[in-house]
């Protein structure tokens, strides 16, 4: 019985993160792109990357390229209309809620898999390699289920 319910958690675990990853997907293709509104004559390129030598001061490196990425993105917001800018953040807010939900079962899934690991009595290498193969196989889940409607419009979530 103990087996069996360490493959219960197991599984289930990995059930909670595969399963956000790939509600969020389906949520966040359905949002639509608005660009109209933006101005077409005046493309926003983004900034060129600071030189490679600035990697030798790596702190320097990581600020420089912090601030080009603000004020691009400043730039960026800046010609976006009201409504863009309300679906970006929309965008953002659905976006970052799926991430923490994934993470949290992520985390479950890993203790879950020490546990069945524990249970098993198998060698410690052998954890690392399962929550690899797991995470590989939970990626790839999503990636096949999203390209299965990539060139179509996703089902959404209302219909049944």
């Amino acid at each position: 019985m103990e087996t069996l319910i360490a493959w219960s958690g197991f599984l289930g675990a990995w059930l909670l993160v595969a399963g956000p990853l790939y509600q969020g997907v389906l949520e966040l293709r359905e949002e639509d792109t608005d660009q109209a509104g933006a101005d077409p004559a005046s493309p926003i390129a983004p900034p060129p990357p600071p030189s490679a030598w600035w990697w030798f001061l790596t702190p320097v490196m990581l600020v420089l390229r912090r601030r080009r990425s603000v004020a691009y993105h400043r730039t960026v917001l800046a010609v976006m209309t009201p409504r863009q800018r309300a679906h970006r953040e929309r965008f953002i807010r659905k976006a970052t809620g799926w991430f923490v939900v994934a993470v949290g079962g992520c985390l479950i899934a890993v203790k879950e898999t020490w546990e069945l690991t524990r249970e098993h009595e198998w060698h410690p290498a052998v954890f690392p390699v399962i929550v690899v193969v797991m995470l590989a196989l939970v990626g790839a889940n999503t990636v096949w289920q999203a390209s299965r409607w990539s060139g179509a419009t996703p089902p959404r979530s209302d219909e049944t």
